[in-house]
């Protein structure tokens, strides 16, 4: 079973940074995407940000420009810079992984627990 742990969350100001880190482990596997979705209060979970094993990217709309994701394959950890942040920006940051386990060849998908970012003066 593959497993996410996510990291970087926090309360910071309008206008400031955060670095979210996720990274898998488990049996050895290959990953195909990694992505990064956020749900606030009240509302449906929303894909962020998400980059393939060849590092094409694709990104909310209103995060471009200000949010970048990025992988270390060796690693199996994405990120995701945010840089400023918006109070609408206030979500739970949820990390997320395909891709197959190398001993079974069954594909996988999981989830991180999720991460909070809060943005307020």
């Amino acid at each position: 079973q593959v497993q996410l742990v996510e990291s970087g969350g926090g309360l910071v100001q309008p206008g400031g940074s955060l670095r979210l880190s996720c990274a898998a482990s488990g049996r050895m596997m290959h990953i195909n995407a990694m992505g990064w979705y956020r749900q606030a209060p009240g509302k449906q979970r929303e894909l962020v940000a998400r980059i393939s094993s060849g590092s094409s990217t694709n990104y909310l709309e209103s995060v471009k420009g200000r949010f970048t994701i990025s992988r270390d394959n060796a690693k199996n950890t994405v990120y995701l810079q945010m840089n400023r942040l918006k109070p609408e920006d206030t979500a739970v940051y949820y990390c997320n992984a395909d891709g197959v386990e190398l001993a079974t060849a069954k594909g996988f998908e999981s989830w991180g627990q999720g991460t909070q970012v809060t943005v307020r003066p």
